[in-house]
């Protein structure tokens, strides 16, 4: 069977391939499907986002501060900065207390495309809470404030808020501190490094978690899925391409998150050369394998296959002419 993979085609020829580990599992770690190495270690990066906001419900931030659902939406997101990201960043902050100097990410070009090309047009100038990952921050500081943790150096190693979202981040993908890998995030705070399947596994459980942080969060995420990424953005279109069917969310360097809550599955791949213009094709073509196989919600995969523009993005000149495609190849193993 042939390995997963992305191709990117020009003319008649496939112009580069980009090859994918994928694996998918349920709640108690047996293999649904595999394609390449699901025990491939890499870094989870922002997918890893619901594991460390998970503790704002579990340790009673969330009651304490009187969060809605929208705040635990964008404490999750990799937002594209539209106004109204940057909006529901500032009522995060006021409702804890605190200002955008108090977040320690940096800003940079927005990922939303509409909004990066405002950007340059107006000059506009750029702070933390444009950062993709400023409700992330907002919650890590939440939590601090809710247990009396100093606010200095949050999002560092070694402080009780980074403490408490590592232990976290085991119980769901149970790994211990000697099976994860440690680093700096992009946007400054840790990010943790694990197998592949230990990601899918905990989006299994984080799928079919009956406890009431889980439940919130959960549904918090599909509720509002403008929130958690954006405007023509591939969480957001999945999320609304099946209501309330799914959880997903994109890492870095080719890295992508799904919970399957209707059957219970967990779903995480790696585009290996960290392509981040292919992950969107490989994610699409790995649910629709999965969705098939199981053959339960034939009109969730057809909505998802409906998502031409990510599912098969068209390769164009500088004059918008039509050359090539970007398209899936290759299949998954099923156990």
């Amino acid at each position: 069977m042939a390995p997963f993979a992305v191709e990117v085609t020009r003319g008649g020829l496939v112009e580069s391939v980009h090859r994918v580990s994928a694996v998918a599992v349920d709640h108690a770690d047996r293999l649904v499907a595999v394609s390449g190495d699901p025990g491939l270690v890499t870094f989870w990066r922002s997918a890893a986002k619901p594991f460390q906001i998970l503790p704002l419900l579990e340790d009673g931030a969330v009651d304490r501060f009187g969060l809605s659902d929208e705040d635990l939406a964008i404490a999750c997101a990799s937002h594209s900065s539209e106004p109204f990201h940057l909006e529901a960043v500032d009522r995060f902050l006021a409702k804890v207390g605190l200002k955008e100097t108090a977040l320690a990410c940096g800003p940079h070009v927005p990922l939303g495309t509409e909004v990066a090309r405002q950007v340059i047009r107006s000059g506009q100038t750029l702070t933390p809470r444009w950062s993709n990952c400023s409700g992330k921050h907002t919650g890590m500081l939440a939590l601090a404030k809710h247990h009396g943790w100093g606010l200095e150096s949050y999002e560092r190693a070694g402080h009780p808020v980074q403490t408490r979202i590592q232990a976290e981040v085991e119980q769901w993908t149970g790994l211990n501190s000697a099976n994860l890998v440690s680093a700096i995030d992009g946007c400054t705070t840790v990010c943790f490094g694990l197998p592949l399947r230990a990601m899918a596994l905990a989006y299994a459980r984080f799928a079919v978690s009956a406890g009431p942080a889980a439940t919130r969060l959960r549904n918090a995420m599909m509720s509002h899925p403008h929130l958690v990424a954006g405007t023509k953005r591939l969480c957001t279109d999945l999320m609304r391409a099946w209501p309330g069917g799914l959880v997903a969310k994109i890492g870095a360097e080719g890295v992508y998150c799904v919970a399957v809550p209707s059957l219970g599955w967990g779903v995480a791949l790696k585009v290996e050369d960290g392509d981040m213009g292919t992950v969107g094709v490989a994610i699409i073509a790995v649910l629709r394998q999965l969705l098939s196989q199981a053959g339960t919600n034939p009109e969730a995969l057809g909505a998802i296959g409906g998502l031409h523009e990510h599912a098969t993005p068209l390769v164009k000149t500088t004059r918008a002419e039509v050359v090539g495609e970007v398209r899936a190849a290759g299949k998954l193993e099923f156990s």
